[in-house]
C-alpha cells in the first residue's frame, strides 16, 4: 500500500485524494483508483472565445467559410483542423493487456492511458474508441466511416488472428497510417534491442537463430520484423510446438507466417528448438522449463516479455545468457512499446503520410537502438528510458524521413 506522502509526489495529483476521505471500498486504498478518478485525459481549446467577434470566427458564420474550402479540397484539413495532429485509439476489448476479453468499456482506462502516452511523449492528440462489436466486418466498417476526422488510427488490444485481417482490411481502405501497437509497437521495440544485444555479445545479424514463443499479434510481428530486417533463421512456437509448413492444424495467419519462417522446417518443441539457439523471445505468457533455458547457446540472449510473469524469470534467465530483458519496469532493459508508437506517429504525422510501411517500422527501430551510444551499452542497459526525451525525437526523425524514401508522405520534409 501506498503512503499519503508517495501519493502526494505522484506526478498528475496536486493534493492527497484520500486526505479527509472516508474510506467507503478497498479500491480506495489502492493509488489507481484516485487517479483515475475523472478519467486521464480531457479536451481542450486551442483557440479562445472572448467576444462576439471571436465567436463569429470560430463558428458560424466564419465556420462556414472553411467548410466551404474544406468541401472543394479536403486536404485542406490537415491545416485547418485537428487532423494533422490527431490519432484514432480504436480496441474492441478482447484482449486488454494480460486480461483477455473484459470488454469495450473495462478497456477504456487503458486506451485513456494510450492516449495520455502520445501525448506526454509525442505531442500527438489521441481520441480512444471502445467500440462494442467484435465482428471483423463491423469493426472495419466503423472505423472506415469515422476515419475522415482523423490523420492516424492506431489499433489496440484487439485479439488474433483478427487483428490481422482488421489491420490489413482498413490499411487498404484508408489513406492515413493504420498501425497495430500490439503488434508492430512490439517489434520494434524487440528488434531495436535485439540489435544492441547482439552487437554486445559479438554476434552476427545474420547469423543469429531466433527462438519465439508465441504465434499472436505480438509474435507474428516480431518475427516479420526480424525476418525483414535480414536475421538468419527465425523460429516460432504456438502452444502445440513449432509453426511449420508441414502441420495440417493451422490457419490462414499461421500459414502465412510459416512461409515467411522457418527456412530449415524444423519440427518440434520449443524446448527442441532451444538447443543452441541464440535467442530466445517469450510473447506468450507460460513457462520455459530450467532445463530448456540450460540448452541455449554460448552468450545467449533472453527476452522474457510476458507481464507480469514472464516466460523465464530473470533470474533463472541471468544463469544462462548474457543479456536478459523483460516488459517488466523492476528489472533492466523493459521493452516497453512507448518508446515506439509516440515517436512512429510523430513522425508520420509530420510528412502527413499515407500509411506505415514496414522501412518505416525498421528505421523506427534503428533509431530506438542508436540512442544507446557504445560508451552506455552494457548487459543492463541495451535499450534506452522511456523518459530519455531522445529517444521520440529520434524515431519521428527516422520515421518520416523513411516515409518519404518510401513514397507515402504528403508533404515533404523541410
Amino acid at each position: 500500500m501506498w503512503s499519503s506522502e508517495q501519493l502526494k509526489n505522484l506526478k498528475h495529483l496536486e493534493s492527497d485524494p484520500l486526505e479527509g476521505q472516508p474510506v467507503a471500498h478497498e479500491r480506495d486504498l489502492d493509488p489507481a483508483f484516485p487517479l483515475h478518478r475523472g478519467g486521464k485525459i480531457e479536451v481542450r481549446p486551442a483557440v479562445r472565445i472572448r467576444d462576439p467577434e471571436g465567436l463569429a470566427l470560430a463558428y458560424t458564420p466564419g465556420v462556414a467559410r472553411v467548410s466551404e474550402a474544406l468541401a472543394a479540397d479536403p486536404d485542406l484539413a490537415f491545416d485547418y483542423t485537428w487532423k494533422a495532429n490527431t490519432v484514432l485509439i480504436v480496441t474492441d476489448g478482447t484482449a486488454v493487456l494480460g486480461l483477455g476479453d473484459i470488454g469495450p468499456v473495462a478497456a477504456l482506462p487503458v486506451m485513456e492511458g494510450k492516449a495520455l502516452l502520445f501525448k506526454e511523449f509525442g505531442g500527438v492528440d489521441a481520441v480512444p474508441i471502445c467500440l462494442d462489436a467484435t465482428d471483423v466486418d463491423d469493426v472495419v466498417e466503423t472505423v472506415a466511416r469515422i476515419a475522415p476526422a482523423y490523420g492516424g488510427i492506431n489499433l489496440e488490444d484487439i485479439s488474433a488472428p483478427r487483428c490481422f485481417e482488421i489491420e490489413r482490411r482498413l490499411a487498404a481502405a484508408l489513406d492515413i497510417p493504420v498501425f497495430h501497437d500490439d503488434q508492430h509497437g512490439t517489434a520494434i521495440v524487440v528488434m531495436a534491442a535485439l540489435k544492441n544485444a547482439a552487437r554486445l555479445v559479438g554476434k552476427q545479424w545474420d547469423d543469429l537463430r531466433v527462438v519465439i514463443s508465441g504465434a499472436g499479434a505480438a509474435g507474428t510481428a516480431v518475427a516479420g520484423i526480424l525476418v525483414e530486417g535480414g536475421v538468419g533463421d527465425v523460429l516460432v512456437a504456438d502452444s502445440k510446438g513449432i509453426v511449420v509448413a508441414s502441420r495440417d492444424d493451422l490457419n490462414g495467419a499461421k500459414t502465412e507466417l510459416a512461409g515467411r519462417t522457418n527456412a530449415s522446417s524444423f519440427s518440434g518443441s520449443v524446448a527442441e528448438a532451444m538447443v543452441g539457439a541464440d535467442v530466445f523471445i517469450g510473447v506468450s505468457g507460460g513457462t520455459i522449463p530450467e532445463s530448456a533455458v540450460a540448452q541455449l547457446g554460448r552468450d545467449a540472449i533472453i527476452f522474457s516479455l510476458a507481464n507480469p510473469h514472464p516466460e523465464i524469470h530473470p533470474d533463472v534467465a541471468s544463469k544462462y545468457a548474457a543479456i536478459v530483458a523483460t516488459g517488466r519496469s523492476d528489472f533492466p532493459n523493459q521493452i516497453n512499446n512507448v518508446l515506439a508508437f509516440p515517436g512512429v506517429f510523430r513522425g508520420a504525422l509530420d510528412v502527413r503520410a499515407t500509411a506505415i510501411t514496414p522501412s518505416m517500422n525498421l528505421a523506427a527501430a534503428d533509431a530506438i537502438a542508436s540512442v544507446v551510444n557504445d560508451d552506455q551499452l552494457a548487459p543492463d542497459h541495451i535499450i534506452p528510458s522511456p523518459f530519455d526525451p531522445r529517444v521520440a525525437v529520434a524515431v519521428a526523425s527516422a520515421v518520416s524521413r523513411a516515409a518519404c524514401a518510401a513514397g507515402v508522405a504528403r508533404q515533404p520534409l523541410e
